[in-house]
């Protein structure tokens, strides 16, 4: 999509089934109904009274479509009800055809690949079901009602320590989780932070994610783990650019490497952006904002927070390996009495209020 999705009025939209091939028959209906359908597993009671797994599975058919809540180069997301639950979605619906033409299949299976792995985290947005019809895919995604984190940021200009100590641990907490699972985001900024009803963070936007080996993954056999092995070298050597300007790490403009390090100097990109209301990095061309970031030449607003300034300058570290780790983060002074794992997600949002200082010029 290129940032989440935002939250904008538009007018009841049902996706219609075409062909790829205009000459190519139509599908019957029955056709229709079973075509990609996406099998889920759902626990019932029998009339025995006894809880059995039954297999249920899904499609367009099942799905009342809404207004559009987002769009993006290559595909629309809308909000859809399931006609059996009544529950509320986001479906993402990507056009083939545009997909094929701009060699965007690559993207598109990570996304789906990295959404199947990260299915354990209240912060990651989950995929529901996955299905397809002769010219679109659809992806069944948690409804974010908050929207972008951009948006929320807008609103206010900036936010004070609270609110950027509260969000920055959502972020924080589920980077630790992606990590673990050998996920890179790679492209990790405020319109790929969305928020859901409670003002709860849900990260989104996985396609340029980079996949390494799951460590919970069974041990494949040695063949199949050296071709893994090859398929991360590779990536490491594509010279295609990842990423967005103003958020991309140093060692991904100097030899197209990302590794964990690089979403935690996004993360520290956000934090700085969270209280000045800007990000640190910013010019008038990509270029001229890659200078920079390769130069570390950015200044901070006079009134920063001292805490918060301390973690930004540990976080936007040339090298690497010299930036602070993820249990140094949550152990830093900016995130004393921050509580993380379980209990963060458990916690009421702080009310949003814009960051306050006598002597702040933003």
């Amino acid at each position: 999509m290129g940032g989440g999705y935002a939250s904008i009025p538009g007018v009841p939209i049902v996706p219609e089934p075409r062909n790829l091939n205009p000459d190519a028959p139509s599908s019957s209906s029955d056709e229709w109904k079973d075509k990609g359908a996406a099998v889920s597993v759902r626990r019932e009671v029998d009339a025995n009274g006894k809880t059995v797994m039954k297999s249920v599975k899904k499609g367009v058919r099942d799905f009342s479509f809404g207004r559009v809540l987002g769009e993006g180069s290559y595909s629309t997301v809308f909000l859809a009800t399931d006609r059996q639950t009544l529950k509320e979605y986001a479906i993402k619906v990507l056009e083939k055809r545009h997909i094929i033409k701009e060699r965007k299949i690559k993207y598109v299976n990570i996304e789906k690949d990295t959404l199947n792995r990260l299915t354990e985290h209240p912060g990651i947005v989950r995929l529901y079901y996955t299905f397809q019809d002769e010219n679109s895919l659809y992806y069944v995604l948690d409804l974010c009602t908050g929207g972008e984190l951009l948006g929320v940021l807008k609103k206010t200009g900036t936010f004070d320590e609270e609110c950027t100590r509260f969000f920055g641990a959502q972020i924080l907490d589920s980077i630790e989780y992606m990590h673990s699972r050998g996920v890179i985001h790679r492209d990790l900024k405020p319109e790929n932070v969305l928020l859901d009803d409670q003002l709860h963070v849900k990260i989104t936007d996985f396609g340029t994610a980079r996949l390494l080996t799951d460590p919970r993954a069974p041990p494949k056999p040695p063949g199949q783990e050296s071709s893994q092995r090859g398929k991360e070298q590779d990536d490491n050597r594509a010279a295609s650019f990842v990423g967005t300007a103003e958020y991309v790490s140093p060692e991904l403009l100097t030899n197209k490497n990302a590794c964990k390090a690089s979403d935690l100097w996004a993360f520290g990109c956000i934090i700085y952006q969270l209280l000045a209301g800007r990000p640190p990095f910013k010019a008038g061309s990509e270029y001229l904002t890659f200078q920079k970031i390769v130069n570390l030449d950015y200044e901070f607003p006079s009134g920063f927070p001292p805490a918060a300034r301390d973690l930004v300058e540990r976080c936007l570290v040339l090298d690497p390996a010299q930036r602070l780790a993820i249990e140094h983060i949550k152990n830093h002074d900016f995130f004393t009495g921050q509580q993380f794992g379980k209990m963060l997600w458990r916690s009421k949002a702080p009310r949003l209020r814009p960051f306050r200082t006598a002597n702040a010029h933003f």
